[in-house]
């Protein structure tokens, strides 16, 4: 880190340091977080409705940080555009369109129960030398989901009462199930998403100009394949039996999404 010629900010690899700045967006976002957190864990006023933030806002910290992973190898592997674009302060408007890649994921979690994909951060492909780091900043995003989800069973590991304050954990439960979904969503090989981002740069040419004509339909493709009864089927009987290995009560998330839906009552 340096001055720069004018001495009015500081420069990181040649960026300036407001560029690492967290944005206010994303402090409100976990200030509303750690907030709801509490509300729910007090069963403060309508529990349900303190749940419903409590998941929503934290989807949306995740998401923010899911996508700032991306950016950040991206940055350290030799993108310096990223950070002019805004990718590293953690704003989740600067990520893709707010519609697709907020308001979309949040009413699929409301509604399905699922992590869906959401932000996207632009790369400059050409700035990064070498398969393995493209490779990397793809895998970058996935990996900061299963570390969230390890991390939220973590409780339910080491054995926690979660009678203590049951809206509380279940609200816990439930993010931990949409990051276990998100992970197996991500790393899966579709043209356009994270998992066949990390197969494309190993690809031999003919194979690779295919993936990138069906790149900009990923997002299509995964839908036609969760709709699908028996894929679908089989992408739940996965990450059920993931969510069962590693210790996640399934009755908990289950409670938690009809927590999260308290216009029904």
């Amino acid at each position: 880190m340096a001055f720069d010629q004018r001495g009015r900010d500081r420069l990181v690899l040649g960026v300036p340091a407001a560029a690492f700045r967290p944005s206010p967006i994303f402090l409100a976002l976990v200030a509303l977080f750690v907030t709801s957190g509490v509300m729910a864990w007090n069963e403060y006023g309508n529990v349900r409705f303190d749940v419903f933030l409590f998941v929503v806002s934290g989807w949306l910290v995740s998401l923010c940080l899911h996508e700032y992973a991306h950016a950040i190898v991206a940055f350290r592997a030799g993108d310096r555009g990223v950070a002019h674009r805004g990718y590293l302060t953690l704003n989740p408007l600067k990520y893709s369109h707010p519609l697709l890649s907020i308001i979309l994921p949040v009413v699929v979690v409301l509604l399905g129960g699922i992590g869906l994909p959401g932000g996207a951060v632009w790369v400059d492909r050409h700035e990064i030398p070498g398969r393995l780091r493209h490779s990397l900043v793809s895998l970058a995003g996935p990996a900061t989901n299963v570390i969230f989800a390890l991390l939220l069973v973590v409780p339910f590991a080491i054995g926690v009462d979660v009678n203590a304050a049951p809206a509380f954990w279940a609200g816990v439960a439930l993010l931990a199930f949409l990051q276990l979904t998100a992970s197996v969503l991500n790393l899966l090989p579709v043209p356009g998403l994270d998992g066949g981002n990390v197969v494309q740069p190993w690809l031999n040419p003919q194979w690779r100009r295919g993936y990138d004509l069906m790149a900009p339909f990923g997002f299509i493709l995964l839908f036609a394949l969760l709709w699908n009864p028996r894929v679908g089927g089989w992408f739940f009987d996965g990450v059920f039996a993931v969510g069962d290995l590693i210790g996640l009560p399934d009755y908990l998330y289950v409670e938690g999404l009809r927590l999260i839906r308290f216009w029904q009552g």
